[in-house]
């Protein structure tokens, strides 16, 4: 029985400190994935895979502009890229 007098229990189950990522792997599987999906986007599909290469490397970066995750930069980029070229293709 959760917080039926047990001290042991959170009092703030979704504080800060619980819901971030205590090693920052899933920043990096986050950013690996931009990057695949933005090396993608240069061959197929760049409208839709570009603005999901700029999301996921934005995400990878830790939502700031952040040059320590170097996969998470170069998918923030290539998105940007894949999504000029598209929109250009199409008009």
């Amino acid at each position: 029985m959760t917080g039926f007098g047990n001290t042991r229990t959170r009092k703030h189950p979704r504080s800060r400190g619980r819901t971030r990522s205590r090693n920052g792997t899933d920043r990096v599987t986050i950013g690996t994935v931009g990057l695949v999906f933005a090396v993608a986007g240069l061959f197929v599909l760049s409208i839709v895979l570009g603005p999901l290469a700029i999301v996921l490397g934005w995400l990878g970066m830790g939502r700031r502009w952040n040059t320590a995750h170097v996969p998470a930069v170069i998918a923030f980029t290539l998105g940007v890229v894949d999504t000029v070229l598209a929109l250009m293709w199409l008009l």
